[in-house]
């Protein structure tokens, strides 16, 4: 009906000076973390088949993304995806090496499992789990040991069967055993 031209209305309309401002957040807004896990989703990141054990809402994580540089000690369960160089000291809790996770440390924990790869001496007072994927290069020491077919592993172990009963001695250093363990490799 009226074609290609515009009303005369339209044409006399007058055009904006600038574009209205649109506010942005900041980009260093500190957000808070969120310290439970429980009702949402985890990563659909088909290599991590470990997610399934690990409980919703427990222990820290330190992400793929994420580089420490330093000494790491804490009262909680430890889910490590990053990069890690230096000791990493959880008396009375679990450190999970996740599969993408570069760990070149010395760890002391109750309970160690290692998907990603570790340099360093392991010390558990309960046990320590090299998954199929896994990589150990170092000493262990432990009361339990479970090695999967497909792990890699070099260096000793020390089974420790007091350790798991008294804490007490848990805390020295693996790197300070008296007495030299017996050499197993796993080649």
């Amino acid at each position: 009906m009226w074609g290609n031209k515009k009303p005369e209305s339209e044409e006399a309309l007058p055009t904006p000076a600038a574009p209205a401002r649109i506010k942005v957040p900041e980009r260093n807004a500190i957000r808070p973390v969120a310290t439970s896990l429980e009702g949402k989703p985890m990563s659909a990141d088909a290599t991590r088949s470990y997610a399934a054990s690990l409980p919703a809402g427990t222990g820290a994580r330190l992400g793929a993304s994420l580089r420490v540089k330093g000494e790491i000690t804490g009262n909680e369960d430890l889910h490590v995806d990053g990069t890690v160089e230096g000791l990493i000291q959880l008396d009375d809790r679990k450190l999970t090496v996740g599969v993408s996770a570069k760990v070149t440390a010395d760890v002391v924990a109750r309970e160690i499992v290692v998907y990603g790869s570790v340099k360093g001496n392991l010390r558990a007072r309960d046990r320590i789990e090299i998954k199929k994927d896994g990589s150990v290069v170092g000493d262990l020491t432990t009361a339990r040991i479970v090695i999967e077919d497909g792990a890699y592993f070099k260096g000793s172990i020390e089974i420790d069967r007091n350790a798991s009963e008294s804490g007490s001695d848990f805390a020295r250093p693996a790197y300070s055993r008296a007495l030299p363990a017996p050499a197993v490799t796993a080649d």
